[in-house]
């Protein structure tokens, strides 16, 4: 099975099963409109219109083998063996950080952590899916090398953050940019719980408070940038923060979005395609994000 099809299957069973067990709680992802999360934490699911087979077969197996029975997958480790099962994640690399980074400490007390669906943080944000966290850790392992720069603009929770940091390595940096001051502070003491604390106190981590749409100018350029909400279009500031040779995955568009990869040559220019269609809420202002209904 294809990573691809894999997390197209992943986000159909999502759809069926999270919004039947969690329909009457008032989520971010529950809004009626066509996005699943705010801008600084994203809960992007895979939404592609390029395979119509019928993913029946291979969700009855999925539900068997426990991927979306609540508690099943207790454990970070046999969360993210699951992933590796139905080809999500293929990377020996991202398997090794995903284990490293325990989910379990970068989401609410009370929630299921190693269940494969979005979960709200507070402040109209939620954490990804792990599905989509290895999704975006698959696209940029290449730019995620030790002493590579890598930048994460809507840290949230910081799980996404920390796994970058394990990946460049304390040769590298990892800067998390994040607009809700509440968010950078909570990360921050998630962060110091987990395998990346080492890297947070020599400051080859570090987590700010700014407008995710202009970057992190001072640490740049960076090898990989990932967003974690959807622009209208790729923000200028962010394709001059990466560096020749670098990586950016980002959500653009508005009812209709896909996820691009942006590489930019060696010579400056830049290339962008179309990973797969998605479900963001806009890139937008702090302000936008609290007041949002």
């Amino acid at each position: 099975m294809s990573k691809r099809r894999a997390v197209l299957l992943l986000r159909e069973r999502f759809r069926s099963s999270f919004f039947a067990h969690h329909r009457d709680r008032r989520t971010s992802i529950h809004r009626p409109r066509a996005v699943d999360s705010p801008h600084c934490s994203s809960a992007a699911t895979y939404s592609s219109s390029r395979s119509r087979a019928s993913p029946r077969p291979a969700m009855e197996a999925m539900t068997h083998n426990g991927l979306w029975s609540s508690g099943a997958s207790d454990k970070n480790k046999a969360m993210v063996e699951q992933l590796q099962r139905y080809g999500v994640i293929k990377s020996t690399k991202v398997a090794e950080v995903m284990e490293a980074i325990d989910r379990g400490l970068f989401v609410p007390p009370g929630a299921s952590p190693y269940f494969d669906s979005p979960m709200a943080i507070g402040y109209n944000a939620t954490i990804s899916a792990p599905h989509m966290h290895a999704a975006c850790l698959e696209l940029l392992e290449g730019h995620l090398q030790p002493g590579m720069r890598a930048l994460d603009v809507g840290s949230g929770t910081g799980y996404l953050t920390a796994c970058f940091a394990l990946m460049v390595g304390p040769e590298g940096r990892a800067v998390g940019v994040e607009h809700i001051p509440e968010l950078v502070a909570s990360s921050t003491e998630n962060i110091k719980k987990s395998a990346a604390d080492p890297q947070l106190k020599d400051g080859s981590l570090s987590i700010h408070i700014a407008d995710g749409r202009e970057g992190w100018p001072e640490l740049a350029p960076y090898d990989c940038i990932h967003v974690g909400a959807a622009a209208p279009q790729i923000p200028e500031a962010l394709i001059e923060q990466l560096k020749p040779g670098g990586r950016m995955v980002i959500p653009v568009g508005t009812v209709f979005q896909e996820l691009k990869v942006v590489d930019k040559k060696l010579d400056g220019t830049v290339s962008v395609r179309d990973e797969t269609s998605v479900r963001y809420v806009p890139l937008t202002s702090k302000d936008a994000q609290l007041h949002s209904n």
